[in-house]
């Protein structure tokens, strides 16, 4: 068991000291101010743009991430946070006064945002920098600690932004702990305030069975096979297009990427030729010039090359085992019981399915319950509606893949096996705070009412709250 860490790259410590030095530095009262709280996140917004070419760099070596793509998808939605959080956070901190019934007659209701203390935010590797970052930025707003833990399949990532934390802030206020699954396991046995998890089901659940144990709030963000249905009103080309892109970025290793595709028979000829040759024109190029991200390591790659066995490949499906790629792959003739229909996917293999009627599509859509996001595509209001109301998803677009991720107004988060809780915005400092309910009574008078006993009490009590 691992029982000693290091956070600042020479000598280890226990690593109950380093949560024993953070509770003590909650406890002081300096991370709860406004003030605090917004030097806090200016302080991280200079320590990424110090760090930003360093970090762009690692990725590439971790995930070959292309760094115009690195930096749509890992760094300007947590640019975009930290402003939009700067702007409100003061108004979110303000005290919430609420109604008061006419039995606490003279007194007053108000809510308070309290800070859990010390957070957990276990990372991700698929968007190493982002996934660590973004919840590290709620919980500086919900006026927390926090222990980062990285994720070691991305060593090089890890190692910046730990390097990054230890520059710009205290240990005892942000650290970070980086290591293998030991280290991890190690952490979950400590007493925490908050988890904040971002990975698969399966290790959801290992967290929340840990934090069971000190009955320790989570939040998880999952994943699930989410779907994207395209009606037959739908405008195919641009379906084909975003759905697409929304697939095979970063080579499909994406927790809201389209898991696998529904579409009206009428237009599914039509449909699977766009896709195809919407899929070469983005990606081919990347392919050749290598330019393409890598499958996070070689027993995900062996998992993903299993599923190509479970359909037919229509294009992509090329493997280069030496550096760890797969092509964008369309697979269609699949089996809802093979293999690949029953995980999620978290890879750029997209099969493609065929539904006679809106019923028939719900039914497929609902044998993966719950689902982190969902996609549909038509100019139809009613399908749109029907499809949104009737079946439960965490989040999603209509017309479009991915992009309700990258708005600080929505929150996201799952339903289910696909997760608990949401952040992002609002959203974020609410995740990262607990509401805590006063009421002030008044002392100029007293009502004797309360103090009455028998029918007298009885009979007030009918009458004032019915």
């Amino acid at each position: 068991m691992v029982e000693r860490v290091n956070i600042d790259g020479s000598e280890e410590i226990a690593m109950e000291t380093v949560i024993n030095r953070q509770k003590a530095y909650y406890m002081n009262g300096s991370t709860r101010s406004l003030t605090f709280r917004l030097n806090q996140l200016k302080q991280l917004k200079e320590a990424i743009k110090e760090y930003e070419e360093q970090l762009l760099d690692a990725l590439l070596l971790d995930l070959n991430k292309p760094k115009e793509e690195a930096f749509l998808t890992e760094f300007a939605p947590v640019y975009q946070e930290i402003t939009h959080i700067l702007t409100h956070l003061s108004k979110w901190m303000q005290p919430k006064k609420v109604k008061t019934p006419i039995t606490h007659k003279g007194s007053k209701s108000i809510v308070y945002y309290e800070p859990h203390g010390l957070c957990l935010i276990i990372a991700p590797w698929n968007y190493p920098f982002h996934l660590a970052i973004a919840p590290l930025i709620g919980a500086i707003a919900g006026g927390n600690c926090a222990i980062i833990k990285p994720s070691e399949l991305t060593p090089h990532t890890s190692k910046v932004i730990a390097e990054m934390i230890r520059t710009y802030f205290d240990d005892e206020y942000v650290t970070v702990i980086e290591g293998d699954v030991e280290v991890s396991r190690a952490l979950l046995e400590q007493r925490f305030d908050h988890i904040f998890f971002t990975g698969s089901t399966k290790v959801g659940k290992i967290v929340m069975k840990a934090a069971a144990e000190h009955v320790t709030p989570v939040t998880l963000e999952l994943g699930g096979k989410s779907p994207a249905i395209v009606d037959r009103s739908a405008k195919l080309d641009l379906a084909a297009k975003r759905i697409a892109w929304g697939k095979f970025l970063n080579a499909g290793q994406t927790c809201v990427a389209p898991d696998y595709v529904l579409v009206h028979e009428e237009v599914m000829d039509s449909f699977l030729s766009l896709i195809q040759k919407h899929t070469k024109k983005l990606f081919s190029k990347r392919i050749r010039q290598k330019r393409y991200p890598k499958i996070v390591s070689e027993r995900h790659l062996k998992r993903l090359v299993s599923f190509l066995e479970d359909g037919e490949v229509v294009v992509g499906g090329e493997v280069d085992v030496e550096n760890d790629l797969l092509s964008p792959t369309i697979l269609t003739n699949v089996a809802w019981d093979a293999s690949i229909m029953q995980e999620e996917i978290f890879g750029p293999i997209l099969p493609i399915f065929s539904y006679t009627t809106t019923e028939d599509c719900m039914e497929k859509a609902n044998r993966n319950p719950n689902p982190l996001a969902l996609y549909v595509f038509s100019e139809t209001k009613e399908f749109q509606e029907m499809i949104t109301q009737q079946i439960p998803f965490g989040g999603g677009c209509i017309n479009d893949t991915i992009m309700h991720l990258a708005t600080p107004h929505l929150p996201f988060g799952g339903k289910g096996e696909s997760g608990i809780g949401a952040y992002h915005g609002y959203d974020s400092f609410l995740t990262f705070t607990t509401k805590k309910s006063l009421l002030k009574q008044a002392t100029n008078f007293d009502i004797p009412f309360r103090y009455k006993q028998g029918s007298v009490l009885l009979s007030l009590l009918r009458k004032w709250v019915k």
